[in-house]
């Protein structure tokens, strides 16, 4: 576990490197707000065709091989990046980073092969932790690396060093990741991507859980992509600004994923600390939306970060306990794939919004969006 908590931590501060450059490379090519979303909004289109092929095939031939090929791709994604001569040059390296993040429900999967599943919401922290800390380092590496001032804004050396971190974990796996899948069991399952889809949709303990996953990702990535673009009007803030909230952020997550889920997990289950993660959500989106100054931002923002520091494990915790022993690859998969095309919904409709309406509006429509899946939560969680 410490390997691959190491490995998923490198790959993730590379991938939050470029989170608060995203909207200003957009504009530096002259996209509006809705363009910039939607630049966004690419990766996660790819990831969503992806996920579900790289969860079966390492059902198939095991982790290791899928975490290596994936991260292997990442490194060519940034390099094209730092080096993007077109806007259409830049759709296409988000689109080759986000077709090769099988790693993720690689990396979902290696847990839950190595944990049994009264300790499953524990090992999902783990990998919890690891996209915490990627965001308290990457966003701020990036963000230094950038630059204040938006008018003036580096954007290779950011992709670059994305590039070599994920060049990195490349070598971690190759040299200290074990395999966890048994090979006895890795049959020759060749599942149809709908297929799987209908498979896992059509358990009955699994999609009301994909459903709340999708919704939550959905608000939650409009507004991750439309931030900037809110803090840059509001507050006129660049690239670092955002940069260290975002590294704020993060390391509210890594400790509620890294150290206190486990703990949180035995004494109140995973159904209320879902609902209890969305209903902080809620809170905060709300109170992003109305804030005119850094103060109550920061409340509101530590809210959306203790909020989905509860919700994500959580749910990924309860998704993989619906599945079976030999599909763990396929079903967490499918749900990745689920939240990769609500990483596509979620942008599009807030860059929609954030155009058609106003600043506010992707995070005042996204807390009503939040509440409701926050009660759909709390009644799943009774059940």
């Amino acid at each position: 576990m410490p390997v691959l908590f190491l490995i998923v931590l490198v790959d993730l501060v590379g991938f939050g490197i470029v989170i608060p450059l995203l909207p200003f490379y957009a504009e530096h090519f002259g996209a509006g707000p809705l363009l910039a979303t939607f630049l966004m909004a690419t990766y996660s289109l790819a990831q969503f065709v992806t996920s579900p092929l790289w969860g079966r095939l390492s059902d198939r031939i095991g982790r290791r091989p899928v975490l290596l090929v994936s991260l292997a791709g990442a490194v060519a994604a940034y390099l094209l990046l730092a080096w993007a001569p077109s806007l259409a040059a830049l759709f296409l390296a988000r689109a080759l980073a986000g077709a090769m993040a099988g790693n993720i429900a690689a990396a979902q999967a290696w847990v839950a092969d190595r944990t049994p599943p009264e300790r499953r919401a524990q090992g999902m922290g783990v990998i919890g932790a690891a996209f915490g800390l990627g965001f308290i380092l990457g966003p701020a590496i990036g963000g230094v690396l950038a630059g204040h001032d938006p008018g003036d804004i580096d954007f290779v050396a950011p992709a670059l060093a994305a590039a070599a971190l994920s060049a990195l974990a490349f070598v971690g796996a190759a040299l200290a990741l074990p395999e966890s899948r048994d090979p006895a069991r890795s049959g020759d399952r060749r599942i149809a991507r709908s297929a799987a889809a209908r498979q896992v949709l059509g358990r009955g303990s699994l999609s009301p859980l994909v459903l709340v996953g999708f919704l939550m990702v959905a608000v939650f990535a409009g507004m991750e992509t439309t931030f900037a673009l809110w803090s840059s009007r509001t507050l006129g803030w660049g690239p670092a600004q955002n940069g260290w909230l975002f590294a704020g952020l993060g390391t509210i997550g890594a400790v509620m994923q890294g150290l206190a889920i486990g703990r949180l997990t035995r004494r109140f289950g995973e159904g209320r600390l879902l609902a209890a993660g969305l209903a902080l959500m809620t809170a905060g989106l709300a109170g992003i939306g109305l804030s005119a100054s850094v103060p109550p931002l920061f409340v509101a923002s530590a809210c959306i970060a203790v909020g989905f520091g509860l919700a994500s494990p959580s749910m990924s915790s309860l998704v993989s306990r619906a599945a079976g022993a030999d599909d763990q690859g396929m079903v967490l998969g499918v749900y990745q794939s689920a939240s990769s095309l609500a990483r596509v919904v979620g942008p599009a409709l807030a860059g929609v919004a954030f155009a058609a309406i106003g600043k506010d509006a992707p995070f005042l429509l996204g807390a009503v969006v939040m509440a409701g899946i926050a009660v759909a939560a709390l009644r799943l969680g009774r059940r």
